[in-house]
């Protein structure tokens, strides 16, 4: 079990560091995440859109 636990934390580990790099060297940006977030928001909250409310993160 304890082989499981390790093999997914050096997995967690190797994409918290590629991101940082990819951020690092501007393939991810804020307007990247804005995008990301308005996604997340109207996917879990998609029933306050017909309602009017506007969910893009600005």
């Amino acid at each position: 079990m304890s082989g499981r636990w390790v093999s997914r934390l050096i997995i967690l580990v190797y994409f918290v560091i590629g991101g940082f790099i990819a951020w690092d060297h501007g393939y991810l940006g804020l307007g990247w995440l804005r995008s990301f977030a308005s996604a997340v928001l109207a996917i879990i909250l998609w029933w306050l859109i017909p309602l009017g409310v506007n969910l893009h993160v600005h």
